[in-house]
């Protein structure tokens, strides 16, 4: 029974007949039915919900507004609630979405006019309900979305009525736009570009130029487009708000990155407030018309470094990954922007030329009506029908009497065009004028002219229509994200000392959670740390409650990666042999958690003697002998000054043979690395250390430098690496020597009169700026530079009716050195239309590690003083003695100790024997 059972079970699901039953066929298994649905869901979200197509940048909602809209527009606002329910014979979604999606079109600022509170991207403040706020179709969108004639129509989801298909939309707008999706395993995310940029992208698309668009924000702000990849998969780009520094004590935000706002960027503030990672009195929010949010910061806080923080821990900077995703041909595709501009401009170009042929069609049409028409009054044609008695025989007339003249006409004349001649009224005959027809037919003509000419110069007529665009709504639609380049802020470089670290020697621990035992330091939660045990060895580690480095810790401190300047001088007695070496090194690159030796390695090795000098400061140390030594001299002193600074693994000098009782500090001698190189680099603003940018010059503690702005300040700063320059407001930025003499061309406000003036800054307070052009309102800085003897190139009209000409002046000899505050003497021309002045250049110092090593100057660009820095190689820094010799020199390191030192050009050599 139970084989019969399953043998019939198995019948049914192979769809056999069997005795006395039905026949079953097409079973499908419910795994079957689920993959069919799920595609067919999929798709749907893809093709009608999430993603734009690629012909107008609509997705379906959108494009049932505007068409909805179109139908509804007679010039005056509609209200919004009137706008959904129109909508909703289209969309067959309900009306929080087509609100919604009709919100987000209107703060776009584009295709529709807005009325009442549409609410606001920036502060995050959402739109009036839909019964109180009206919209309209802008006239761009009337202009360039719309064409009944060149839309492709298909039913609505009921049936009930036609809607587009795509609109023909002659303009990329999906671009201007940007737009964002998500649909079943995929989505887009496509920038907003700037209106002006993308029709000037779309020109150079026609002339064959290469285009490389990036995005523009409506809320502004700074962007950093350096791997935006054309806005396609994997690109990223990081946007920041605007920091201005008032003072000291106030920062104010100006804007908000793309995608977060007001209320967003606050918390993110308060909340990194909370977490100790920044230090701020409050903020608070005075936005309005613009963005306002004032962050006040306590006393002793820096300014520039609480700036940094604020990019690094909260929404003042973000993060965007594009993805450019659009539908074509029924199918998602992955493009970037550039593509993306290029088809969307060769589909503008066949919408253009489409309404061309229909406006050729229109115009034959005319022509070959208005011709027929006149053939048939001037020639009383009519009256050839007087006698007829069938309506047959009438058209047989008409078509008779027209037979002269069908040569003279563009297309054959067809029985329409017969019937349309004898509904002619009477009255029109009566009143024909041959001359106006004439003039009718030829104003026709030369329009059907033009519009063969533009047809075959299609390239030249879409160039034109994009010009007409960008003259016509153009204005007011100018860039307002910056384009600049992003320094990488290090979190754990900004973070504030919002722990404490605590050591345990003995047993070996270190962190912030032992607050019983010593205390060594400020420090933040995002620190590594760096252990040294007396045995030799040693360990960084990432800061955390309690972390287990070694026992008997001699030395445990902040450790800051590539810090050159952090030097330990140590001495250590090697466990084999006995013998004491002394050390100098810097630990700038290792592996965490990574033990490493000081000593030679060898077994009971131990550390007798260490220090940290954060500045690589030398020592004079004492070094006290055992007593019961067979060393002559029992104590004797040791300078550290005499020892090259190495590296982690050197074996050291050595000290003595004989076993060492103490060592105690005599004095701590000067820094041997010499002051900090700094560079300034000009495209992201900032200083730094790793040769990066234009090179400043050598800095010790006291050390300051000298920036002249181009609205006619300057200001003294320190050579800190947290310092933000602003690129765009700088005309020139050097170290500062109270010797130096800063030159400047100016024009003062109210009389519009040109001036030189020469002064040394005479001011010492530093972070304050200074004005030293006049305050007239509309004074504004030509030029400025702190050249020795600066060549100015003046560009310039002596009258009216002259001429413009160039004059190369030397300002050393047009005006003395005079006080910061004085006017300047005047520059006797009609008007001054520029001023170049050059910029002074500083010598790099060259460092000379190898007992053997060939350098090259810097080119010294100022023609009036040719001068580079040499010096002799003492250890590893040059000593700097000026003197004249010519550019491109090169020098060459013979001895590490006492040697010659030759500089000469790549031709000549010359020697200079030093001892």
């Amino acid at each position: 029974m139970l084989n019969e059972e399953l043998e019939n079970e198995n019948n049914l699901e192979l769809g056999t007949e069997l005795e006395g039953e039905e026949t079953i066929h097409d079973i499908t298994s419910v795994s079957g039915l689920y993959e069919n649905w799920f595609l067919d869901y999929a798709s749907y979200v893809i093709l009608e919900r999430a993603v734009p197509a690629l012909e107008d940048g609509f997705k379906p909602v959108q494009r049932r507004i505007m068409h909805a809209m179109k139908e509804m527009d007679d010039g005056r606002f509609n209200k919004v609630a009137n706008v959904i329910g129109q909508t909703m014979q289209y969309h067959p979604h309900g009306d929080a979405s087509i609100g919604d999606a009709i919100v987000n079109l209107g703060q776009k600022d584009l295709l529709i006019e807005t009325q009442g509170n549409w609410g606001d991207v920036r502060t995050g403040d959402s739109a009036a309900a839909p019964r109180y706020i009206e919209a309209r179709l802008t006239k761009f969108a009337l202009d360039v979305v719309f064409n009944a004639q060149t839309t492709e129509w298909q039913l609505s989801y009921d049936g009930r009525k036609n809607e587009p298909i795509t609109l023909p939309v002659k303009f990329p707008l999906l671009l201007a736009q940007g737009v964002e999706g998500i649909a079943v395993g995929l989505s887009t995310k496509i920038m907003p570009h700037n209106f002006r940029e993308l029709i000037k992208g779309s020109i150079d698309v026609l002339k064959g130029r290469k285009t490389q668009l990036l995005p523009d924000f409506p809320t502004g702000g700074l962007g950093d487009f350096t791997n935006y990849n054309g806005g396609g998969r994997g690109g990223k780009i990081r946007l920041r708000a605007t920091i201005e520094k008032v003072d000291k004590s106030l920062l104010v935000i100006r804007d908000v990155p793309y995608g977060t706002t007001t209320t967003a960027l606050m918390d993110s503030i308060v909340k990194a407030s909370e977490n100790n990672k920044i230090k701020i009195k409050k903020v608070v929010d005075n936005t309005a018309a613009a963005v306002e949010i004032q962050v006040h910061i306590p006393p002793g806080i820096s300014p520039d470094l609480t700036i940094d923080a604020l990019y690094a821990f909260t929404d003042c900077e973000v993060s965007i990954s594009p993805n450019t995703c659009v539908i074509i041909e029924d199918k998602p595709r992955f493009l970037n922007v550039d593509d993306l501009l290029r088809m969307s401009t060769v589909k503008t170009v066949r919408l253009l030329e489409r309404e061309l042929e229909i406006r050729m069609g229109e115009l034959e049409d005319k022509w070959h009506q208005s011709s027929l028409e006149k053939i048939f009054i001037e020639n009383r044609i009519y009256r050839d029908i007087e006698e007829c008695e069938t309506w047959e025989a009438v058209l047989e007339a008409i078509d008779k009497g027209l037979d002269p003249f069908k040569p003279m006409l563009r297309r054959e004349v067809t029985q329409e065009d017969i019937i349309r001649l004898t509904e002619i009224k009477i009255k029109r005959i009566s009143k024909f004028d041959a001359f106006k027809a004439d003039e009718f037919i030829k104003k026709l003509e030369d329009e059907m002219a033009e519009v063969a000419d533009n047809l075959a110069n299609l390239t030249r007529y879409a160039i034109s229509y994009f010009e007409g665009l960008l003259a016509k709504y153009g204005k007011g639609k100018e860039r307002k994200t910056q384009i600049r380049t992003f320094d990488v802020v290090s979190a754990q470089k900004v973070a504030i000392a919002n722990q404490k670290l605590y050591v345990n020697r003995k047993d070996g621990f270190v962190g912030y959670g032992l607050k019983k035992d010593e205390f060594v330091c400020d420090c933040s939660d995002m620190d590594d740390i760096i252990a040294i045990r007396k045995d030799g060895k040693f360990m960084v580690s990432k800061i955390t409650d309690k972390i287990f480095m070694g026992k008997d810790i001699i030395h445990v401190g902040v450790y800051n990666k590539n810090d050159e300047h952090m030097v330990y001088n140590m001495i250590y007695v090697d466990g084999k042999t006995g013998i004491a070496f002394a050390k100098r090194f810097a630990v700038t690159s290792i592996t965490r958690d990574k033990e490493y030796d000081l000593t030679k390695g060898e077994k009971n090795s131990k550390v007798i003697y260490l220090t940290a000098n954060p500045n690589s400061e030398s020592e004079l140390v004492s070094i006290q002998l055992q007593p019961a030594s067979t060393a002559r001299v029992k104590q004797f002193d040791f300078d550290f000054a005499e020892l090259l600074i190495k590296g982690k693994g050197s074996q050291g000098n050595i000290v003595t043979k004989y076993p060492i009782k103490k060592v105690t500090q005599k004095a701590l001698g000067e820094s041997t690395r010499g002051g900090r190189e700094i560079y300034y680099d000009e495209v992201i603003g900032r200083l730094n250390t790793e040769n990066r940018g234009r090179y400043l010059g050598s800095f010790n503690t006291d050390d300051t430098i000298l920036v002249l702005f181009k609205d006619g300040s300057y200001e003294l700063t320190s050579f800190d690496l947290t310092n933000h320059y602003d690129v765009a407001n700088i005309e020139t930025i050097h170290k500062f020597s109270p010797e130096v003499v800063v030159s400047a061309v100016y024009t003062e406000g109210e009389t519009k009169v040109t001036y030189v003036k020469r002064f040394q800054v005479e001011t010492t307070t530093v972070g304050k700026r200074f004005t030293f052009i006049s305050e007239s309102k509309g004074s504004k800085l030509l030029a400025a530079s702190v050249a020795e003897a600066p060549k100015a190139e003046i560009k310039f009209q002596r009258d009216k009716k002259s001429e413009k000409e160039t004059e190369i002046l030397l300002l050393s000899d047009f005006i003395d050195v005079k006080g910061w505050r004085a006017m300047g003497n005047k520059l006797n021309y009609f008007k001054v239309f520029g001023v170049t002045i050059p910029q002074a250049e500083v010598v790099e110092v060259a460092k000379v590690k190898n007992s053997t090593k060939t350098i090259k100057a810097v080119k010294v660009e100022t023609k009036v003083s040719e001068k580079i820095a040499l010096g002799y190689a003492s250890g590893e820094e040059i000593n700097l003695d000026i003197l004249p010799l010519q550019p491109e020199t090169e020098l060459s390191v013979e001895s590490e100790q006492n040697g010659d030192v030759a500089a000469a050009p790549k031709k000549e050599k010359r020697q200079l024997n030093l001892f």
